[in-house]
Order: C-alpha cells, then structure tokens, then sequence
C-alpha cells in the first residue's frame, strides 16, 4: 500500500510544484523588471535561476520526504499520509516563495543603478 501511496504523493507534489513554479515564472518577471530597476537580462537570469533552483528543491525534498513514512496499512491511513505530505510540501513551496521574495527585494537595494537613478537628468 505503501508504493501506491508513493507514486500519488509524488505525482500530486510533481503537478503542483510545476503548476506553481510555471506562474512564479511567467509573473515573476512583471514583479522582478522594476525592482532591478529594467535590467531585463539581470531580470531575465534570476527569473530562470530561481525557477530551476525552486523545481530542484521542491522535487528533491518530496523524494526525501518519501523516507520519513510510516508503514500504511489501511485506506485512511493512506489519505492522510498524502494529505500531511502535500500539506508540507505546500507550505514548503510558500517558505521558498517568500524566501525568494525577500532576496529579490535585497537584491535590488543592492543594484548598482538604484545609487544613480535620477543622475541622467
């Protein structure tokens, strides 16, 4: 029953971590562009680094995660095993999120351009 919980677990955590990470991209760069100040090939470069790095970690903590199971012997000890691990990898995808966020935002009072902002007037 294990194996069958496995491959569920993995296929809901692949379908979200995709789903997720695809809007983070294709968003991000609306949100990314103004904070790096319209350095779209910075913005460009962070924005697939933090999708290749967000898929990486995602994927490989869910196969970790597959370790930490205990043995399921019924059909609700199943759905909730899923329940709990698509639960934390959820809030896991949301830490990471914000993580990304704030480094961002860290990153663009960093840039070189936001010093001389208005020194072309």
């Amino acid at each position: 029953m294990n194996t069958f919980a496995y491959l569920i677990y993995l296929l809901l955590t692949y379908l979200i971590t995709v789903h997720v990470g695809w809007i983070f991209f294709r968003n991000g760069r609306r949100y990314i562009l103004p904070l790096l100040h319209e350095d779209e090939k910075l913005t460009d470069f962070i924005n697939r680094i933090l999708l290749t790095g967000y898929y990486l970690l995602n994927l490989g903590y869910a196969a970790v995660m597959i370790r930490t199971w205990d043995t399921i012997y019924t059909w609700q000890e199943m759905v909730s095993s899923i329940g709990t691990m698509t639960g934390r990898i959820m809030l896991t995808l949301a830490v990471i999120h914000f993580f990304n966020m704030a480094t961002i935002l860290l990153i663009s009072r960093r840039h070189p351009l936001s010093n001389n902002k208005n020194s072309d007037i």
